[in-house]
């Protein structure tokens, strides 16, 4: 399997994925460390990818994406963004109910 093949298998197979520097018990950047600082508000789980663990996925990712920076976060398959989009999602509310939303339909798939 490919490096394209890899990312999408992981972005199909995880409704909730976020590719960061780091993890989110020791993000290795600012950046992620608020991405999953909101995310983790949530209270749902996610995936995530260390990038620096992966370098194949960090050089492919941002041409599959046209999104050229990390953290990256795919919901339900779509890029919503990266650090700003997210926390600017999480202070509207609007990421909590993306999170919920996409928890709801992945156990609504699973029955």
């Amino acid at each position: 399997m490919d490096v394209l093949d890899t990312i999408k298998e992981q972005i199909e197979s995880n409704n909730i994925i976020l590719y960061m520097k780091g993890s989110p018990q020791q993000p290795q950047c600012g950046f992620s460390a608020q991405a999953t600082q909101a995310l983790m508000s949530c209270g749902e789980r996610f995936a995530f990818v260390n990038i620096l663990d992966n370098p194949d996925i960090r050089a492919t990712l941002p041409s599959y994406s046209n999104w050229p920076t990390f953290p990256q976060l795919f919901i339900n398959g779509e890029l919503v963004g990266g650090c700003d989009i997210i926390v600017e999602l999480f202070e509207k509310g609007e990421l909590q109910t993306m999170i919920k939303d996409a928890v709801t339909e992945t156990k609504e798939n699973d029955e």
